[in-house]
């Protein structure tokens, strides 16, 4: 017999789960994700499991995980004319990293919320996916805001074309979720892994934070997650199309 795949494990783990599951079992219905974003799923596997206990539904969690996104970019940009008079970046880039990823967690926790309790619905997965853009929006707007603040000369078009390719990551995986053989690179070894952390959210947004303690590294910061976007997008259409065309 072969490796089980994702989608057998989770259904051995579901056949086998007691009454009453733990983090062990919540965790074990995570659909996976890159190298930092395996650890925020260890820590939504925390949260699905005291949601379990206080009787929360998974929307209750995803729309906290708005709350908490949403407050962290908005507390960024609120800053910035109060670090340009001199204030020290360094509270509010913790903050803001700490509410991210709590966010983020909490994004896991739904899904395996939803999962273990066999309570997801089309309209919960709705509420979900467009959470995630309001956050992901929020984020960029960090970025740009943060950008143009520190680096003016950055030209208009610059932030336009960063927040435009930014949604590429949402989009290919949602995409991936309808048919989970597509992908550029399969193979899951340390390499491809570490390769791969410039598209786990789970990174991204720590190098956003951390870029938070040097404000002018940040237009790097979007060229470089830009460019990465834009080529990861070109390699899509490209793959897709030999596929089609064949």
């Amino acid at each position: 017999m072969g490796t089980p795949s994702a989608d057998e494990y989770y259904q051995r783990v579901t056949e086998q789960r007691p009454s009453r599951p733990g983090t062990a079992d919540f965790y074990a219905a995570n659909r996976g994700g890159g190298m930092l974003t395996m650890l925020d799923q260890h820590g939504g596997a925390v949260f699905a499991s005291l949601a379990w206990r206080l009787g929360l539904k998974p929307t209750h969690l995803t729309l906290l995980n708005l709350l908490l996104g949403l407050a962290a970019s908005a507390g960024v940009i609120a800053y910035i004319p109060a670090a340009q008079e001199g204030a020290p970046w360094w509270p509010v880039a913790l903050a803001a990293l700490v509410l991210w990823k709590i966010a983020y967690m909490l994004d896991c926790a739904d899904g395996q919320l939803a999962r273990v309790t066999k309570t997801g619905s089309d309209a919960g997965a709705r509420v979900d996916i467009l959470c995630d853009v309001a956050i992901q929006a929020s984020v960029v707007a960090v970025v740009v805001a943060v950008a143009d603040a520190y680096t003016p000369s950055v030209p208009a078009w610059g932030g336009g074309a960063f927040a435009a390719l930014w949604m590429t990551n949402l989009v290919t995986s949602v995409m991936a979720k309808e048919d989970t053989s597509v992908s550029l690179v399969t193979s899951t070894g340390l390499v491809v892994r570490l390769v791969k952390l410039v598209r786990d959210y789970g990174f991204i947004v720590i190098v956003i934070a951390l870029a938070l303690l040097w404000p002018a590294a940040m237009a790097a910061v979007m060229l470089f997650f830009g460019m990465v976007n834009a080529l990861f997008l070109l390699a899509s259409i490209a793959a897709a199309s030999r596929v089609t065309l064949r």
